[in-house]
Formats: C-alpha cells, structure tokens, sequence
C-alpha cells in the first residue's frame, strides 16, 4: 500500500516543474506584450504583435517597435541577476546569498567611482570594465577572509566578512563622492541604472559580457549542483571544490 500510495506523488512530482515552467513562460509572454503596449502613448495588441514580427506601417506599430529592445533588455538584464543569485548561493551554500550581501556591488561602486572622479572615464564599456574588476577583487577579498580560521569559507563567516566588507566600501564611495558633486549625479545614473532609452546599439555593448557570464555559470552548473551536497561529498564525486567555486563565482561577479 505504501508503494501505491507514494506512485501518485512521484508522479506528481514530475509534473509539477514542466507546468511552473510553462506558467512561468506565459506570464513573461504577457509582461513583455504589457511592456510593448502601454507606454506614454498606449498600443493596441494587435499593433503590438505586428511589431513583434517586424511591422511598422503605421504610427503605433512603429512606437510598438521601438519599446522592443527596452523590454528584451529587461528579460536579459532580469535573467542575469537570476543567474548570478543563483551561482552565488551555490558557492557559498547560503541561501540568502546575493551580490550586495558579499560586497560585490560594493567593490563595484568603488572601482567605477574611482574612474570617473580620478580618470575622467565615461565610455560605457570601460566602465563595465572597471565594475567586473572592482568586483571581482571584493568578491576575492571576501573569500579570502572568510576563509581565515578553523572550518574554512562556512557561510555564515563568508556573509559577515561581505557585510563588513561591503560597510567599509560603501563608506570609501561616499568619502570620494563628498568633495565631488559634479560626479555624484553620472555615478548616482549609474547606480540606479535603468531600461528606458535602451536599444540595440546599446544593448549589444553589454551583450559579450552577459554572454560570457551565463556560459561560465551554465558549464559549471553540475559542479556547482555538487556544491549543495557539501564539499567532502563533492570532492568524493570526483569534483574540483576550490576550482568549481572560482570559476562560477567568475561568472556570476561578471553577471
């Protein structure tokens, strides 16, 4: 009785993703028709879908058209955060990992608010550049101070070495920012970030490294799978830890 009883749950089981999935991929289907549609001047989904297949005949479907690259700029920029999130719960194990908590964002803000006021540098690709860095080297900081003492890199040592480490270097950004207004609105642009204004030009500026980062984290996704199960039971699987652990994180620094 109790085999029969468990079948139908198992079954269940194994029809619950794929229907989430496709309930997940209709509600984005709507979003990104919402997104099209109502703007400063509101489109008819008719229009809205004729623009989806490239039509722009009249008024609206080319005003339909040219939201298309802010709403796919959403999905990738939403995706990205998704992956990076995810990647860097597996590598530390701590569910309530993400990127402000470990000093990442942080690390990022000081490297990018130190080229604008010191170095003048204003291309967009450069400072992506300099995010990816300042991220980077917090994110190595961090590990490597959570790694200090007996038990290695333990979650709850990696979150309060971010924690204090994100403190101190958000307060090193507002001492470079103080005696510099003229900075302050650019940076503040850039912090806040936003989708309006976005189309292709701009979009594939940032595309080489949002690809590069979702590969990264893709191909590690069975290391980092691994992870969950504790680094003695991982190592055991035959899985690189300190490897697998570097390469995602890569991944998700650069997401």
């Amino acid at each position: 009785m109790t085999t029969l009883d468990e079948a139908p749950t198992g079954a269940k089981r194994r029809w619950g993703h794929p229907t989430v999935l496709a309930l997940i991929v209709a509600l984005l289907i709507v979003a990104c028709l919402a997104s099209i549609m109502f703007g400063v001047r509101s489109i008819g989904i008719s229009d809205a879908v004729d623009a989806l297949l490239g039509k722009t005949d009249t008024t609206e479907q080319a005003a339909a058209y040219a939201r298309i690259p802010r709403t796919v700029l959403g999905i990738v920029i939403g995706a990205s955060l998704a992956m990076s999130g995810v990647a860097m719960q597996a590598v530390t194990r701590n569910p309530l990992a993400d990127p402000g908590i470990f000093g990442i964002l942080a690390g990022a803000s000081l490297a990018v608010v130190t080229g604008m006021t010191f170095f003048g540098v204003t291309n967009p690709v450069t400072i992506m550049v300099l995010a990816v860095v300042g991220s980077a080297c917090s994110a190595v900081f961090v590990y490597v101070v959570g790694s200090l003492g007996r038990g290695g890199a333990t979650p709850l040592k990696l979150a309060l070495a971010g924690a204090a480490t994100s403190a101190a270097l958000t307060a090193l950004v507002s001492a470079v920012l103080l005696p510099r207004i003229d900075v302050m609105d650019s940076f503040r642009h850039w912090q806040i970030g936003g989708i309006s204004g976005a189309n292709w030009e701009r979009t594939g500026l940032a595309a080489p490294f949002l690809i590069a980062g979702a590969l990264i984290c893709l191909l590690c996704a069975r290391g980092m799978n691994a992870l969950a199960l504790g680094d003695e039971l991982a190592t055991g699987l035959g899985e690189n830890v300190l490897r697998t652990r570097i390469v995602s994180s890569l991944g998700a620094v650069i997401l």
